[in-house]
């Protein structure tokens, strides 16, 4: 496989996963935990996919001694990379999206008890 390609399915499946990781986050902003699940777990899969092809490369270029690394390789790392630490990011974000649905569903409760009385 050449590099461009190596690069191109890093970039692809990177992308895939940064899209899946936004609607994500905008699930849980609506509070729909279930779906945020779901596309979590997807985003998880393309950026294991991405990361296998990043594995391959490595492995080509240890076998082949490559000589040159174009541009675009180091994009698709870059990108790689910057998705990555997009999604721990992410992962606290829906994690404080979480308690505060949770938080907000307790207020509720008290405010019923308390209007009740």
């Amino acid at each position: 496989m050449e590099i461009e390609e190596f690069s191109m399915y890093i970039i692809l499946h990177a992308g895939d996963a940064k899209s899946l990781m936004y609607e994500a986050l905008q699930n849980a902003r609506n509070g729909a935990f279930e779906q945020t699940e779901s596309k979590m777990n997807q985003a998880s899969l393309e950026l294991l996919k991405a990361h296998k092809f990043q594995t391959k490369f490595i492995h080509e270029d240890a076998k082949f001694n490559l000589e040159r690394l174009p541009v675009l390789l180091i994009h698709a790392q870059d990108h790689l990379m910057t998705v990555m630490a997009e999604k721990n990011l992410i992962e606290e974000l829906i994690m404080m999206y979480r308690k505060q649905h949770q938080l907000e569903e307790k207020i509720e409760l008290v405010v019923e008890k308390i209007g009740g009385l």
